[in-house]
């Protein structure tokens, strides 16, 4: 019996880079070694895009993912219509490629709650184009933990084994400093552990970042470690939570990718984003926590400057697809 666990791989923005870097991805021989990777999408665009990239396979076109056979020589496609789909310009914002987007992803979290697949890998989508097609969600995150009733969900960062988590994202630097209070930044410790447990991490320990230069330095640089942030790890501690902090920013995300932490909790976006994507720009991937299903992304968007012509990057696909397939057969 096949071991490899059924991944559905969302093609994202039909206008965006997703067809092109789907087609390239799934006839990848690290991709088919370690899962059966099903996309979903439009099949005809799929085509058309397979054909455009010479990419060495052809697509087959499915009602269902148990039509699925996995043949090395075939990209198989769950064919979702959405109507007026083939208008979609390459390149463009538009509420057309938004709604497709939106439908891809709903089908995909269905079959994924329902047992179908193992896991959802997700393209990129354009947060434009969902407004223009008046879709209630800014983007995946919001979209999954609504459609699969998981308020909030969680987003952690994976790249060569340095794994780190965000206690705020989507905000203006000043409002995530105002959002840093000590209750949000124990219970982004709590989370943070209880995800790294979900992802078969038994013991797990965790490094909370400092806000200010050298983690404040006693107060000589901001007092928000002091006020804040050290009181909610030293809380954390009493719990019995394997959690060190607050460390300055300049290094702890180093001492992590050297084995001294499981992960870092990033206070902010940039500061955790920059640390990942300096390590390995192309492999830093995505994993959506505290869900009822697995999800894994690229950290890259639609690319509209460069959709249709042939020169999108695979990479980062390529390797969320292996860490969903990683977690999945761990039983994440």
């Amino acid at each position: 019996m096949d071991q490899r666990p059924l991944v559905a791989i969302t093609i994202g923005d039909p206008a965006g880079i997703g067809p092109e870097i789907s087609a390239r991805a799934l006839v990848a021989d690290d991709v088919r070694e370690v899962s059966r990777p099903l996309v979903v999408g439009d099949a005809r665009l799929m085509e058309r895009t397979a054909l455009a990239l010479e990419v060495g396979a052809r697509v087959r076109r499915l009602e269902a993912p148990e039509e699925a056979l996995f043949r090395p020589d075939e990209i198989e496609v769950w064919d979702i219509p959405v109507q007026g789909v083939d208008a979609v310009r390459t390149g463009e914002v538009q509420a057309l490629a938004g709604r497709a987007a939106f439908v891809y992803i709903q089908e995909a979290i269905r079959a994924t709650l329902s047992g179908r697949a193992a896991g959802i890998v997700t393209a990129p989508i354009n947060k434009e184009s969902l407004r223009a097609a008046k879709v209630p969600f800014i983007g995946h995150t919001e979209m999954l933990a609504e459609l699969t009733g998981s308020h909030p969900a969680m987003t952690m960062f994976e790249v060569r084994g340095l794994r780190i988590f965000f206690l705020t994202r989507h905000l203006a630097l000043a409002e995530a400093i105002r959002q840093m209070t000590r209750n949000k930044v124990l219970e982004g410790i709590r989370r943070s552990i209880a995800g790294l447990k979900s992802l078969g991490v038994p013991h797990p320990s965790l490094a909370v970042a400092g806000l200010n230069p050298h983690a404040g330095e006693d107060g000589l640089f901001g007092d928000e470690e002091q006020r804040e942030i050290r009181p909610a790890v030293e809380t954390a501690r009493s719990e019995g939570y394997e959690v060190t902090g607050p460390l300055p920013a300049d290094s702890v995300f180093h001492h992590a990718a050297q084995g001294r932490f499981d992960a870092v909790l990033a206070l902010y976006h940039d500061q955790g984003h920059i640390a990942a994507k300096m390590m390995d720009f192309e492999r830093t991937v995505s994993v959506t926590l505290g869900l009822p299903i697995l999800r894994t992304s690229v950290d890259h968007g639609t690319a509209f400057d460069i959709a249709g012509k042939g020169i999108a990057s695979p990479v980062s696909l390529v390797e969320a697809i292996r860490v969903a397939a990683r977690y999945a057969s761990k039983g994440a």
